[in-house]
């Protein structure tokens, strides 16, 4: 009888067992990616985008232009046009694909750059890898296309994109980094435009005046790291002079850039056929829109407790301005 009721016993439990095991088999495994769970295509580019910070290309385009404008020179094709911006699309992407892997780490310890795709898991280091050698390699191809000499000065951006997010850690100048990096936009377009190099002059200054605003608003930017940056040990005008005296530096910054404009606008008047009243309009409309980028600027200093009003409402409409002031003096001189 009790040998019975130890079998009967054994029994129900291996079918208790058996029972357990197949609800466990039909019960979703957690750890498993459901179907909902695999972002879509579309979320995936959204994720993409959100990573090269695609929006910014609005502060390098306008550059790109006004060099491409900057000088007289013969009209560009298509198909020029095409790889000129692919070239730019190219050089931009990488510039922030290499910025976000460099910087990772340090964006997973700070409160404020944790979310952002890398630290926070959204996109993985190799599918960024990727993005940064495909968009490289879009824009070296670019380069290519555009001829010989654009191939072999090719891997200059792409050295200041790798070297300036290293400034950081090295010195308190990693703002003129960032300038520097936009800097290039201009020069970019003018080369692209004008093989023969001729008539640069407009360009070099447009050049100056983006180092110059660019390393002034990096300043600013800084100022919502202050605390991190001096607990982290990264280097930062912000961190070393203190947020009020750095403010100054990126203040006298922005008005040297306004002034670098001047010389480009009389080099563009200049462009204008000689007449009573010939370069009276363009004069004009040049000195309301060179007034426009100055107050641009200012806003940007008023504002600086709003960092992200600065740089969204003020400084996106700065590079405009200045393509807008390029091209009203070329319209009156003829294209």
């Amino acid at each position: 009888m009790a040998v019975r009721k130890i079998a009967a016993n054994e029994s129900y439990l291996l079918v208790s067992r058996i029972h357990r095991a197949a609800r466990c088999a039909a019960a979703p495994d957690a750890t498993m990616p459901t179907a909902s769970a695999i972002p879509s295509p579309i979320a995936k580019l959204r994720t993409y985008g959100s990573f090269v910070r695609f929006e910014h290309t609005l502060f390098s385009l306008p550059l790109i232009l006004a060099g491409v404008f900057s000088s007289p020179g013969a009209g560009l094709s298509a198909a020029r046009w095409g790889w000129i911006a692919l070239a730019a699309v190219g050089a931009r992407t990488a510039a922030m694909a290499l910025n976000r892997l460099i910087d990772r780490r340090l964006d997973a310890l700070n409160p404020r750059t944790r979310a952002r795709e890398l630290p926070s898991g959204a996109m993985r280091t190799a599918e960024a890898i990727a993005l940064l050698v495909v968009s490289a390699g879009v824009y070296v191809g670019a380069c290519a296309a555009l001829g010989p000499w654009y191939l072999r000065v090719s891997p200059v951006p792409l050295a200041v994109f790798a070297i300036y997010p290293y400034l950081k850690r090295w010195t308190p100048l990693c703002h003129l980094g960032v300038g520097l990096a936009l800097a290039l936009a201009p020069l970019a377009g003018y080369a692209a435009a004008h093989p023969d190099l001729a008539r640069p002059e407009v360009a070099l200054w447009i050049s100056l005046f983006a180092l110059l605003w660019v390393s002034g608003f990096d300043i600013i930017y800084a100022t919502l790291d202050e605390s991190f940056d001096r607990e982290q040990g990264v280097h930062s005008l912000v961190a070393w002079l203190g947020r009020e005296r750095a403010l100054k530096v990126s203040s006298f910054l922005h008005r040297a850039a306004a002034l670098a404009l001047v010389p480009a606008v009389v080099s563009l008047l200049h462009l204008v056929p000689e007449g009573p009243f010939a370069r009276l309009v363009p004069a004009i409309a040049s000195l309301a829109l060179l007034t426009t980028v100055a107050v641009l600027l200012a806003l940007e200093q008023r504002w600086a407790e709003n960092v992200n009003l600065a740089f969204f409402k003020v400084n996106v409409w700065v590079g405009f301005a200045v393509l807008a002031l390029v091209l009203v003096a070329r319209s009156a001189a003829g294209f």
